[in-house]
């Protein structure tokens, strides 16, 4: 991070693009904005199965809730701070002076009058929306805030373009980037993603599958749907997921589906830790073996071994694959491991 005076003596905190963006870790699983661009008046309010988390989340008529695009200049506010943390800097200020340009290049919006339109907007809605939570405060207590506790801008009189945002953060929301521990870094390609459920479901992913290794972690769609606070039925909401998660396009982790008697699950698996899995980081230059004919024993077997992998759709694309072929397309960590076990398993069947 680094500081730049635009020479009115207003200083601008500016995150180097080598500085990794962070999001506050107990903000990342819970319903705390709209998931939909359009705008939402209909409030949040969960309450977790044993009753200790509760999330109560009110918009004004006039700007309509903060949504999770919205949220972005937080993790923008959040990454300044947390490089402040690293260098140590004395006395870190919950008021921030940033460049909206330098902001909405950062999260990858278009830095235009239409961009800084927008971007009032999303401050407007952020300091109007009404937030009350147990979280910290104990299950028999809330504490009520808002996201912002102010923002104002500077014009220059002759351009009337603006010199700076300043922007005070909630007190609730510093203490806890503050807090040790309250910060996980998340891939900058987070910026790039569109949906607001996928935008959700990559902060679920980062919270609770970052370190769980090859096995991932998994999760009901119900309790997907609870924790999402988004709006409509459950049905809709879960057509939606089965489309994200086939697409399974998510940076950093992938989606899979695991069925049930009841309702379907969702496993997310670090990208990184299945290619550990395999003992390799990078895609394999030499061809894979000769294909061989998987018994149904190996197939029922893989089945039982790894239940996060779609089996049966990696044998038909093993079989409908040229024996000659290399693998370089997105599923590539899974097909190469699904390779690798059937030939293990079909030795040792032999």
């Amino acid at each position: 991070m680094r500081r730049k005076a635009d020479g009115t003596g207003m200083e601008f905190y500016i995150p180097s693009f080598e500085t990794p963006f962070c999001d506050q870790r107990e903000m990342m699983e819970r319903p705390f904005f709209s998931l939909a661009k359009k705008k939402r008046s209909n409030p949040i309010d969960y309450t977790s199965p044993d009753g200790k988390v509760t999330v109560f989340v009110a918009a004004t008529p006039e700007y309509g809730m903060a949504t999770i695009w919205d949220a972005d200049i937080l993790i923008y506010c959040a990454s300044i701070i947390n490089s402040m943390k690293k260098r140590r800097v004395n006395d870190i200020p919950q008021t921030l002076r940033v460049s909206p340009y330098d902001l909405l290049k950062s999260i990858n919006r278009v830095a235009s009058g239409r961009g800084y339109e927008l971007l009032a907007a999303a401050l407007d809605r952020l300091q109007s929306t009404s937030v009350k939570t147990s979280i910290r405060a104990g299950s028999r207590f809330e504490t009520t805030f808002s996201w912002l506790d102010s923002w104002k801008t500077e014009i220059d009189p002759a351009s009337g373009k603006s010199r700076g945002i300043a922007i005070t953060l909630s007190k609730w929301f510093y203490d806890g980037v503050m807090m040790s521990g309250g910060l996980l870094s998340i891939d900058n390609g987070y910026f790039d993603i569109d949906g607001g459920r996928e935008r959700w479901l990559y902060r679920v992913a980062r919270k609770h599958a970052g370190g769980a290794g090859a096995d991932g972690f998994a999760i009901s769609m119900p309790t997907l749907f609870d924790k999402s606070g988004a709006e409509g039925v459950y049905r809709r909401f879960k057509f939606e997921l089965l489309a994200i998660t086939r697409r399974n396009s998510l940076p950093g982790y992938a989606l899979d589906i695991e069925w049930t008697r009841r309702e379907p699950l969702i496993r997310f698996t670090k990208r990184s830790a299945l290619v550990d899995a395999i003992g390799c980081h990078e895609a394999p230059k030499q061809t894979p073996p000769n294909r061989i004919d998987v018994s149904t024993e190996t197939m029922t077997a893989m089945r039982v071994r790894y239940p996060w992998l779609k089996i049966d759709d990696l044998h038909h694309q093993y079989m409908r694959s040229p024996p000659s072929s290399v693998v370089t397309h997105g599923h590539d960590v899974a097909f190469r491991l699904f390779i690798e076990q059937a030939n293990a398993m079909s030795e040792t069947a032999t």
